[in-house]
């Protein structure tokens, strides 16, 4: 097997910024570090790992073999298994193996730690949702309580988000599925969901060959660590299946492109009030216009979007929120906190060394060849989603208000990224595979992440 020019450069590049990032915090180097104005303990506590927020603590646990197993197959059985299967077997299949990747993942950690637990601490939406008697109260003042200290400010990942994240944990406690473990599972099926909107995307916009060359990359992706279990898993599983519903709606590959398209604009519409970063994923919208036949067949499947895309903002602000209330609101928290404390100087590469960490070396070997001029003009599909994704992701860095824990906040748009080992030369699959599956299961066992 032999590796081409272009990857070669990607992963030597790719490498060194990760290991710069994982070195630079303990050379003393002023503001080129993860946190400053920081105690030895505080920085342990926020830093000790960067740029990945956990901490140094080699463990195993009963997820580790199942873990191991998971990987074994799919780099073994996984790129024939994709060529052989039908296309809706394969669509199930590859949400019923990230689901299970992810999980046995997060079962390194344990059961509390890992999976349940996780989305109980003080500052995720599980701890809010008691407050919560009177939902169109909360919307109506949801705004007003964004800033930090008030006596009735939201906690942090509350106040950081619009209020469909919140109300999302209390519909699900309304109807009787409380707790940390049902959240939790939640996030990992709509997570891990991701997996197959992504291949149903990409052989929309591409062919059925290059969705099944992607298949195994995206099941078994490094993202599986913080898609199980985070609240970012089900927000990026909400934007993965509206970017899907539109690219069958605008390739016409439906029956009904009209409803798909008023589908994929609810789904995305909603996503806007799930995580305000993800009005950037208009770009893997545009992406997916760009592939449109003709501007007619274009402006039939934008309209209908954007009409329900409209309606989802209109209802909230029938309720008393506006979303760019609470836009501007919430940059003036996110500099009330810690956030003053973490130099762009340091973040502002190494997030993208999270990036690398989270999507894999497999993956930013297919970024490599995703760039030929050539090959975007003959399929320009999977390419165009990965630039959708690098200018998303190039955007939020640049804005400032994304530096640490990118890992988590930017899976809506690395899950695309994953995608781009299809574009690798089908005999060297098993290797890049087994890249991405060593270096997932190896991050997850010697840091224990946050998330």
């Amino acid at each position: 097997m032999q590796i081409g020019r272009k990857e070669t450069v990607a992963v030597a590049v790719a490498v060194v910024l990760v290991v710069a990032a994982f070195v630079v915090p303990h050379l003393h180097l002023g503001i080129v570090t993860p946190l400053i104005n920081a105690s030895p303990a505080r920085f342990q506590s926020f830093a000790d790992t960067a740029p990945i927020f956990g901490w140094w603590k080699a463990h195993v646990g009963w997820g580790t073999p199942a873990a191991i197993l998971i990987g074994i197959a799919a780099v073994m059985w996984g790129p024939a298994g994709a060529q052989r299967l039908p296309w809706r077997a394969l669509v199930l299949v590859a949400w019923a193996t990230s689901c299970a990747w992810a999980f046995s993942l997060a079962m390194i950690d344990g059961w509390q730690r890992g999976f349940a637990g996780r989305l109980t601490s003080r500052h995720e939406y599980l701890r809010q949702v008691p407050t919560v008697t009177d939902i169109p109260e909360a919307l109506s003042s949801f705004s007003r309580r964004i800033l930090d200290y008030q006596p009735d400010s939201w906690i942090t990942h509350v106040s950081g988000h619009p209020p469909g994240a919140l109300l999302t944990f209390v519909w699900l406690d309304r109807i009787g599925l409380s707790g940390g473990a049902w959240a939790g599972l939640l996030c990992l099926l709509v997570g891990s969901s991701a997996a197959a909107a992504v291949i149903v995307a990409v052989r929309a916009l591409t062919d059925d060959a290059t969705a099944r060359m992607a298949a195994p990359f995206v099941a078994v992706a490094p993202t599986a660590i913080w898609i199980a279990v985070s609240a970012d898993g089900y927000f990026a599983g909400v934007a993965a299946w509206g970017i899907a519903l539109l690219a069958l709606a605008v390739k016409q590959q439906v029956r009904v492109p009209l409803l798909v398209a008023g589908g994929a604009g609810l789904l995305l519409g909603w996503a806007l009030f799930l995580n305000y970063g993800l009005a950037l994923i208009s770009f893997l919208a545009l992406a997916v216009m760009a592939t449109s036949v003709d501007w007619q067949t274009a402006l039939r499947t934008l309209i209908p979007a954007a009409l329900t895309a409209g309606f989802v903002v209109g209802v909230f602000f029938a309720f008393g929120f506006w979303w760019f209330d609470g836009y501007q609101l919430v940059q003036e928290r996110y500099w009330q906190g810690i956030a003053n404390d973490r130099p762009f100087q340091y973040w502002s590469w190494a997030n993208l060394a999270s990036v690398v960490c989270a999507i894999g070396l497999g993956s930013v070997a297919g970024i490599g060849r995703a760039f030929d001029i050539a090959a975007m003009r003959r399929s320009p599909g999977l390419r165009l989603l990965i630039l959708g994704a690098l200018l998303a992701i190039l955007c939020a860095d640049l804005s400032m208000l994304s530096k640490a824990e990118t890992e988590r906040i930017w899976l809506p748009f690395t899950i695309w990224l994953t995608a781009a080992g299809a574009l690798l030369p089908p005999q060297s699959h098993r290797f890049w595979l087994s890249l991405n599956v060593v270096g997932a299961i190896a991050l997850n066992s010697f840091i224990l992440t946050n998330w």
